[in-house]
């Protein structure tokens, strides 16, 4: 929860930073921002094959330490490249503790009790973001900017002190079964990883068709190309690029992007919808997305029970979401709280109905000893799922500024509802792919 928190609540600090200062320029706000996710998510696969080789427990620890160094990097940040730093730091950090985490609940829990435990890791992820947006919203408006930093440091050691004493130590992968941490791979990986994420993440602000934004997704898709072909000939990848021959873990993993794709859109829009347009306060804006927790908390625990039948339970859930989105999409400035609320419990419901699934999906495609490597495969689709649904959703608004309206107020009411109909649309398509592509969970012993 802590880890994922800090994807969302820089957001809402971005006028403060802005006029702090540090001075930083309109790019190094977006790097401040970006910088964090663009490290996680593209350290997440390695991490999560580091923890297979070394062990989860030790792993956890580590990525804790280094979440705690980069916060504190970040709080006594004199210069905005720093701030970067320290938010790179504590993003590779992130990138430990995710795979561990999903390990150590797998490692565990009884096979019976799994679904129950991915429910739970899948409940703190959703309630991560919208912490975010609650604590970065109070920050934002009673504290310095550097406060969210400084209240990481209590924190980390304290999850230190408990993962230490409350968390025995689990075997460790032996023998053939020892995850190879094969640096070219990893570094291939890693690179064709951010140049995507780069390219993604910076096209609302030089437009898709952009020499450096073609040139980043080249980049991406040549380095990716070469990590596949080395992991086809090397003797110990990385990762087996033949995994994703498994039907089911290609429609898991798109079921994965798809839900955070529409879940990061909503988040991007809400503060700005519910700040500029309905005239909330920072603080009043962040905990106005709280209503997004009631599905997540109340579904998942229904959602265990229907893990063997993962076609309705996921195809359900998406296209709940899609629903949620468009209906979302109607908000303009005269809309209550209260309507809007609505579409948000709608969302909730569906998140909270088909991500436990999504998870077990993936996990459950690969072998025990790999539960890192497909914990890290889970949360690259997810950030890089919400990573395209800011930026299309950002690209869509930048569209449609300066169109005509009246005000800047009826400029983002309106491409807030093309950009949420375009997402909802995308996320209901989605639905259907995934679903045909689900197959029952497999019996135990059967991965």
């Amino acid at each position: 929860m802590v880890a994922q928190s800090m994807v969302a609540a820089i957001n809402l600090l971005i006028p403060q930073l802005g006029s702090s200062g540090l001075h930083p320029s309109a790019s190094e706000v977006l790097w401040t921002v970006d910088a964090y996710v663009i490290v996680f998510a593209g350290l997440l696969i390695p991490a999560g094959a580091l923890g297979d080789r070394h062990g989860h427990k030790g792993a956890l620890l580590s990525g804790l330490g280094l979440f705690a160094a980069g916060a504190t990097i970040s709080a006594l940040a004199g210069s905005p490249a720093l701030l970067i730093a320290g938010r790179g730091v504590s993003g590779a950090g992130a990138a430990l503790i995710m795979p561990a985490t999903m390990s150590i609940l797998m490692r565990l829990a009884p096979p019976e009790q799994r679904p129950r435990a991915l429910a739970s890791w899948t409940l703190a992820m959703g309630i991560g973001g919208l912490a975010g947006n609650v604590g970065g919203g109070l920050v934002g408006e009673y504290l310095s900017w550097r406060a969210l930093f400084w209240v990481m440091l209590p924190l980390g050691a304290l999850l230190a002190v408990a993962v230490a004493r409350a968390i025995p130590r689990t075997d460790k992968a032996v023998g053939a079964r020892v995850p190879s941490l094969d640096p070219l791979g990893t570094l291939l990986l890693t690179a064709g990883l951010v140049a995507v994420l780069f390219g993604i993440i910076e096209s609302p602000m030089y437009g898709w068709g952009a020499p450096r934004i073609l040139c980043a997704f080249a980049a991406g898709a040549v380095l990716l190309a070469a990590f596949t072909a080395h992991a086809l000939r090397s003797r110990a990848p990385l990762f087996d690029p033949r995994v994703f021959r498994s039907a089911r873990l290609r429609a898991a993993a798109l079921g994965t992007a798809a839900s955070f794709f529409g879940l990061f859109a909503l988040f991007y829009v809400n503060s700005q919808y519910l700040q500029y347009v309905k005239g909330y306060g920072a603080a009043q804006a962040g905990f106005a997305i709280v209503p997004l927790t009631v599905g997540m908390a109340l579904i998942p625990r229904l959602a265990a029970r229907w893990s063997g039948s993962p076609r309705p339970v996921v195809g359900g859930g998406l296209l709940l979401i899609g629903a949620g989105l468009l209906g979302a999409s109607t908000a303009d400035a005269g809309t209550p709280y209260a309507a809007y609320v609505c579409w948000l419990l709608v969302i909730s419901a569906g998140t909270g109905l088909c991500l436990p699934a999504l998870t077990m999906g993936v996990v459950t495609s690969l072998p025990p000893h790999q539960a890192g490597l497909g914990s890290g495969l889970s949360t690259s689709a997810r950030e890089i799922g919400a990573a395209l649904g800011v930026a299309v959703t950002g690209t869509v608004l930048a569209a449609h500024t300066g169109t005509g309206h009246a005000s800047a107020t009826s400029d983002f009411t309106s491409g807030m509802a093309v950009a949420l109909r375009v997402v909802g649309v995308a996320v209901g398509v989605a639905a259907g792919v995934v679903a045909a592509g689900l197959s029952p969970r497999p019996a135990p012993g059967s991965r």
